[in-house]
């Protein structure tokens, strides 16, 4: 019996919460270009998979700044799966140059195109069917489950996962707790408006359950936190150290000729950067063999360009050459100056561009 009591004072705490974070979401929902507010949602309307699975894509490791503006374009230029489906490669890798995480964007294609070749243009209505769908992982199959079909699927991001570790006051370091985070935030989900319940979670956790300097007296969880309670919810989650990132090094060959052309290739499929355009370069290890495109007479630049990705540091020592119009590499080609556009090169290759352009002749 006692253990009765326990489960059912745990579901009487959670639906407390539920309805407490929901009513507060009602009122306080973030307008996204992706998401179906919450009166629209009691009206009837209901979010289209395609939009909520595109934002979740965009939004993970960026921000919800950075990703609007991406949105709005490749609705505007997509507006259904099946247009993205059919959308060249290179079209999609320039639109979605300066977002990072390329292999998202591979795996957006991918996937598009499994909806329309195997589902008929319909995404599968179920976290288990989502899962089948190539680049679509545990958080996204949860996420576009809750939010676009109403299951009760158990959606953790960051935001969750520190709401969730405040409000339980759980202490032990990230990424240890991982296991223990999905399972209280499973305990937490309710069987009614779970797609809201998600949504309003990661509202909480952008917007006043903060990393720094929570706003707890305005928290509409205020008074079931334990966190908050014991005066350590601005401690919480822990985090076990990082270890050090290492350095790697590379050279990035930047060729104009005197028409103005650049030399440019499409980087291999697989790996970092990976269908995106860049200027031709050499590996990036500790110690980067050069590997110039053509003979060319190339100069080191008096700068270097650095960039950081999530498991190290790149130095990139730039080489800066114009070679004649006859030159003939034996990687990339040229592209006329009025047809190439630095804003389609991801963030790294628009960062060697800029900083050489004032050195090209």
């Amino acid at each position: 019996m006692r253990d009765g009591m326990r489960d059912g004072a745990a579901e009487l705490g959670a639906a407390a919460a539920a309805a407490l974070l929901l009513a507060w979401y009602d009122r306080h929902a973030r307008v996204m270009p992706w998401r179906t507010s919450p009166a629209d949602r009691a009206a009837g309307e209901r979010p289209d998979p395609y939009r909520v699975w595109l934002s979740e894509v965009m939004l993970q490791q960026t921000t919800v700044a950075a990703v609007r503006a991406y949105f709005r374009r490749f609705t505007e230029r997509w507006p259904t799966v099946a247009d993205l489906a059919a959308a060249a490669d290179a079209d999609v890798m320039a639109e979605w140059a300066g977002l990072g995480y390329y292999a998202r964007a591979r795996n957006l294609l991918k996937c598009a195109r499994a909806v329309v070749a195997d589902h008929s243009g319909e995404f599968p209505d179920t976290e288990v069917g989502l899962r089948t769908l190539p680049g679509i992982g545990p958080y996204t199959a949860a996420a576009v489950a809750a939010i676009a079909f109403d299951e009760p699927a158990v959606v953790v991001d960051g935001n969750v996962e520190r709401v969730v570790s405040r409000l339980h006051a759980v202490e032990t370091p990230l990424p240890a707790s991982k296991p223990a985070l999905v399972a209280l935030a499973a305990g937490l989900t309710p069987q009614q408006r779970p797609g809201d319940f998600a949504q309003a979670m990661m509202d909480l956790g952008a917007t006043i359950c903060t990393p720094r300097k929570p706003a707890c007296g305005i928290c509409p969880l205020w008074s079931l936190c334990a966190a908050r309670a014991a005066g350590i919810a601005a401690d919480l989650p822990r985090k076990s150290p990082k270890p050090a990132k290492p350095t790697r090094r590379g050279i990035a060959y930047v060729a104009v000729r005197a028409d103005g052309a650049v030399l440019l290739e499409t980087r291999p499929a697989k790996g970092l950067l990976g269908g995106m355009l860049g200027f031709v370069g050499s590996d990036w290890s500790e110690d980067p063999v050069p590997a110039p495109p053509l003979d060319a007479g190339w100069s080191p630049a008096p700068f270097a360009v650095r960039h950081t990705f999530t498991h190290f540091h790149l130095e990139l020592t730039v080489h800066l050459a114009t070679p004649p119009q006859t030159a003939a590499p034996t990687r990339g080609s040229f592209t006329p100056r009025d047809a190439f556009r630095p804003g389609d090169l991801p963030t790294l290759m628009l960062k060697v561009w800029q900083a050489a352009e004032p050195h090209l002749p």
